[in-house]
């Protein structure tokens, strides 16, 4: 069976104590987080900063504390892993532009409107996972 790896991360960002999560809409029609085929030589980390950059235009800090491993079979004979960690902007820069034509749209969301945005299941209970490590992370309440 032919092994696949991507990385990415569930970048959020809190404005007036609301949560709100990046998500984007692929050429495919699902709504997800931003990430991307492992390359050569590249860590985990180094793959989900280079994605998020060439999908999103975002420089991120990558919170490598939260990471979590989705196993699953895009193809018949091909096992995919995907790498996501959680990841927030830096210097405050939320502004997104379009950069790859792999996606559709990008937008900030709060919290319970990304739960009802994306597309799979795994998504949304990767994306719940998150949002409990954030609030026991963060002293500030939503």
């Amino acid at each position: 069976m032919e092994k696949e790896k991507s990385c990415g991360a569930i970048v959020y960002k809190i404005e007036n104590n609301e949560l709100y999560f990046l998500l984007l809409k692929h050429n495919a029609g699902h709504w997800s987080f931003a990430k991307g085929h492992i390359e050569e030589g590249e860590t985990e980390e180094q793959t989900a900063i280079r994605e998020i950059k060439e999908e999103t235009n975002l420089d991120v800090v990558l919170d490598t504390s939260f990471r979590t491993v989705h196993t699953y079979s895009p193809k018949e004979g091909i096992l995919k892993d995907v790498i996501l960690f959680v990841a927030t902007c830096k210097d405050d820069h939320y502004s997104i532009e379009k950069e790859n034509h792999e996606i559709k749209k990008i937008l900030w969301l709060k919290a319970e409107e990304a739960l009802q945005t994306i597309t799979y299941e795994e998504d949304k209970k990767i994306l719940k996972q998150a949002i409990e490590y954030i609030h026991k992370k963060v002293s500030i309440s939503f």
